[in-house]
């Protein structure tokens, strides 16, 4: 499972560098041709990961279902994030990855409600949750290196 971690890893460094050198006002900006912007990306995996690994196994999230509604599937930013929030998901980045691993290593991860995602992927475990994961946050990352042609 180690290269599974370390993809994301390097996926989630990658969004913090991102993070570090774009302003808020960057961060925020949609640019015509998109309908949402860094940020809400950068939450949306997030989001996503604590619901396809902690959740479908029956665990709590480290994110509050409001943030989880805010950056789902389908959801749009519904207007400018603050520097706060910024702060918060720029921690989130790093915390939730690192507890992952560390509630992975321990054996925390038992059960999975097998999920089905809008792409096809039937979800079994927690090591194909873990696995789909690094593509759906690499599918993101392009998505913040396209806006960001945009800025």
């Amino acid at each position: 499972m180690s290269s599974v971690f370390d993809v994301q890893k390097t996926i989630r460094e990658i969004l913090l560098k991102i993070l570090d050198s774009h302003s808020l006002e960057q961060l925020n900006k949609i640019p015509n041709g998109f309908s949402n912007n860094i940020i809400w990306n950068i939450g949306h995996c997030i989001s996503s990961q604590q619901v396809l690994v902690y959740k479908l196994s029956g665990l709590p999230t480290m994110v509050s279902e409001d943030f989880i509604a805010k950056y789902k599937k389908g959801t749009k930013p519904e207007g400018d994030v603050s520097q706060a929030e910024v702060d918060e998901i720029r921690e989130l980045l790093l915390s939730t990855f690192e507890k992952t691993v560390n509630d992975y290593e321990s054996g925390l991860f038992v059960d999975y409600h097998e999920y089905t995602t809008s792409m096809g992927f039937t979800l079994k475990n927690v090591q194909g949750a873990l696995e789909f994961n690094n593509y759906h946050e690499g599918t993101h990352t392009g998505i913040v290196m396209c806006i960001k042609r945009f800025l």
